[in-house]
């Protein structure tokens, strides 16, 4: 059977959601580097946002699977652990053990005692998943500060993983869009292409290159380029990662919120994967 003729570029960028994606850029890049040289409550308080509403998606992809999280409680724990990486005044296992036996005691006063460890572990998950890897986000931002150093720095050091996230994204989807034929993961996500995920290491790369050169200059270039690398394979694990939890429920978006973007787990799965190897890296290996 004779394959079809695939359409012009132009038209599969378009049926790709292309204009949608630019205009929510075009829209939202401006308020996030506001916020974040901003810092501060403001900046934490961005953070915050996107752990509520993405935890909320994740708790109602959660319910459609049959789950009953323990939303109050995800919430709370979750919102403590971006706190804390503000405030660092409050160890983490103090968070985490208290969450975690709150959840347990919690569970003894439902009626229905069906799945009781399921329900644990997914509200357990649900923290984790966006409170513990958001939060290096906010412990990123104010690296610099707690260590003494120029407060300034740190939203360099978020400019940078917003660039390293970006490319690969972009990367990705130019690449896979443009040239993208063999499968990269069909079980998971079926649109997904080797080329494209080739793409963003490629961009990544780039990124890591160019960016730590202008924002980060006591990083040498071959570090950057490395670590753009490693930045865009975490990239792309966390989207593989959002997708199975898609694939796993059955539906496409998380939620309808941005325009060719989906929800905010589709837009940040990728950023909640990479901020915490952009900050173990600059908290070990150079400040």
């Amino acid at each position: 059977m004779t394959e079809a003729p695939r359409p012009p570029a132009v038209r599969r960028f378009l049926n790709a959601g292309l204009l949608p994606r630019v205009a929510v850029i075009a829209a939202g890049v401006p308020c996030l580097y506001l916020i974040t040289l901003r810092g501060g409550l403001f900046f934490l308080l961005l953070i915050d946002l996107i752990v509520v509403l993405g935890l909320r998606e994740l708790l109602q992809l959660l319910r459609a699977k049959g789950y009953q999280p323990f939303s109050v409680l995800a919430y709370f724990c979750s919102l403590a652990l971006t706190w804390y990486a503000w405030r660092q005044g409050v160890a983490v296992p103090v968070i985490l053990t208290g969450s975690l036996l709150a959840i347990m005691v919690r569970e003894l006063f439902r009626r229905e005692m069906a799945q009781s460890l399921a329900h644990i572990a997914v509200t357990v998950f649900g923290i984790l998943y966006l409170g513990w890897l958001a939060s290096h986000l906010v412990l990123l931002r104010e690296l610099p500060a707690a260590l003494g150093q120029d407060e300034q720095m740190g939203a360099r050091l978020v400019f940078l993983l917003a660039a390293l996230v970006w490319a690969t994204d972009t990367g990705a989807y130019l690449c896979g869009v443009a040239i993208g034929r063999r499968p990269l993961a069909s079980r998971i996500s079926p649109k997904k292409t080797v080329e494209g995920a080739v793409g963003g290491l490629v961009a990544a790369g780039v990124a890591g290159w160019l960016c730590t050169r202008e924002l980060v200059p006591f990083v040498t270039p071959l570090a950057g380029t490395v670590l753009g690398v490693v930045a865009g394979i975490a990239a792309q694990l966390g989207d593989l990662v959002e997708s199975l939890i898609k694939r796993d429920v059955g539906i496409k978006d998380t939620a309808p919120l941005l325009p060719g973007h989906g929800g905010i787990l589709d837009r940040f799965d990728s950023l909640l994967f990479t901020a915490p190897v952009v900050y173990y890296y600059f908290r070990l290996f150079i400040f």
